[in-house]
């Protein structure tokens, strides 16, 4: 007998659409996310692109690179998500978003400053503890000023910054490694003489500063109305419980979702990869991935919130998780061709096949998850989701690429790094997608009969 006919399932509150915010208002405050998604990428994703300075710079090796780029920013990135979402589900989320943009940006900027591996470390630390606030006030942000058949576009929105920061981020350091070919240091007043990888860094890092402002005026949306107004709100037992008694509705989930991120955060080597095994310069790569990610990653992306809602309203209500795994079954094959093509432009092609399975599967992850949580406890979930997978892909990702690279394949032979990582954690999490597909569904029809 199966799980769902023996436990009695909390339902879903579903607030009634009167007390939710204006759809304007509402879509200004996801645009507002959506722009702080964007600059936290681009914090985050700067360093991928800059592996080869930094490391001549101060004498890293590939798997210090690896630390820095994993477990550096995604330990306290990832842990720092679960008291976060706790907080989100009881204190002004809006004002945990501004803190958290304020501290990721100062400690991006101050990564231009640093001048060994130490400096670099911490400042990646700092990052990771700001930007782990914004993904779970967000989603429960979004969960409380949209139906839940609505959900899926202002959460695709939201995830294509993604992609719009890796561009961003890719556009920027073209910019400036070009213009630093002419000027091999910046003299930059009181902060000395910079190299051009430091500038980047506070280039990059001070805008954010501006947009916490923001969020500190910014109105919170009202919370949802609970189904049991006298029961007390479920604690972090209760959710940990709700989701250990749902665990392969769950897993299916999280398991696919962080096999996309672990793909995602190993593409990080991709710059390098190229300059080791084609000889692209830097500055070709990042200003070519720039014009991919920009042109495939946004528009996959709102296109699966758009056929999430449309099927949803149609009455299939696991199109989520459809897209979601559909998403995987793209993203895998191609992620283990593309680095092994003879040149670096069928590389490239394919990877840009690539981005388009990241895209559906990062687009609906989140929306899978929410249509299957009570309300009570939303931020505690999402950050529970996004400390596992996030934990994953930042532990895994560029860890196994180095660690690969330094001591099986050769730092020469990087690209067969990158192309076993999405074989060791893609085809696994691929399999176990479609066999927890039946138990999302039930989960979803013990929540909200069909009628």
């Amino acid at each position: 007998m199966s799980h769902s006919q023996t436990v009695d399932h909390q339902q879903v509150p579903v607030m009634p659409v009167s007390s939710y915010p204006s759809p304007q208002y509402a879509w200004f405050m996801v645009i507002l996310l959506t722009l702080a998604y964007i600059v936290s990428y681009v914090d985050r994703y700067i360093l991928g692109l800059l592996v080869e300075p930094i490391k001549a710079d101060l004498g890293l090796t590939d798997t210090q690179i690896g630390i820095l780029m994993g477990p550096a920013f995604g330990l306290v990135y990832a842990t720092m998500g679960l008291p976060i979402g706790w907080l989100a589900d009881r204190r002004r989320r809006t004002w945990i978003v501004a803190a958290g943009i304020g501290l990721w940006s100062i400690a991006t900027a101050a990564t231009g400053l640093a001048k060994n591996f130490a400096h670099v470390f911490a400042a990646r630390m700092s990052v990771g503890i700001g930007e782990a606030t914004l993904s779970p006030c967000t989603m429960s942000m979004i969960s409380d000023s949209f139906e839940p058949k609505r959900r899926g576009k202002p959460i695709a929105f939201y995830t294509a910054a993604l992609s719009l920061g890796a561009g961003i981020a890719s556009l920027v350091a073209a910019g400036v490694l070009n213009w630093a070919k002419s000027v091999p240091q910046i003299e930059l007043g009181p902060l000395g003489v910079l190299a051009p990888w430091q500038f980047i860094f506070i280039i990059v890092g001070v805008p954010g500063i501006f947009l916490s402002l923001i969020f500190l005026v910014l109105r919170e949306p009202p919370r949802a109305e609970r189904t049991d107004q006298s029961g007390p709100q479920m604690s972090f037992g209760d959710m940990l419980t709700h989701v250990r008694d749902r665990f392969t509705a769950y897993f299916g989930i999280v398991a696919m979702c962080a096999a996309m991120m672990i793909v995602a955060y190993s593409q990080g080597w991709l710059a390098a990869t190229f300059e080791r095994t084609w000889g692209w310069s830097a500055e070709k790569y990042v200003f070519i991935n720039a014009i991919v990610l920009l042109s495939v990653g946004p528009a996959t992306v709102n296109f699966a919130g758009w056929l999430s809602d449309r099927l949803f309203e149609k009455g299939v209500r696991e199109a989520p998780y459809l897209i979601l795994l559909t998403g995987i079954c793209i993203l895998v094959p191609t992620g283990i061709v593309a680095t092994l093509m003879p040149n670096g432009a069928v590389a490239f092609a394919i990877l840009a096949v690539n981005t388009v399975g990241i895209a559906l599967a990062s687009a609906v992850g989140p929306t899978a998850l929410l249509n299957i949580t009570p309300e009570s406890i939303r931020g505690q979930v999402v950050a529970l989701y996004y400390m596992v997978a996030s934990l994953s892909g930042l532990m895994f990702g560029p860890m196994t690429v180095s660690l690969l690279s330094d001591n099986v394949f050769g730092n020469e032979n990087l690209n067969w790094a990158v192309s076993s990582v999405p074989l060791i954690f893609g085809v696994p999490a691929l399999l176990y997608g479609f066999y927890a597909k039946r138990a999302y569904i039930n989960e979803l029809n013990q929540i909200n009969p069909a009628k």
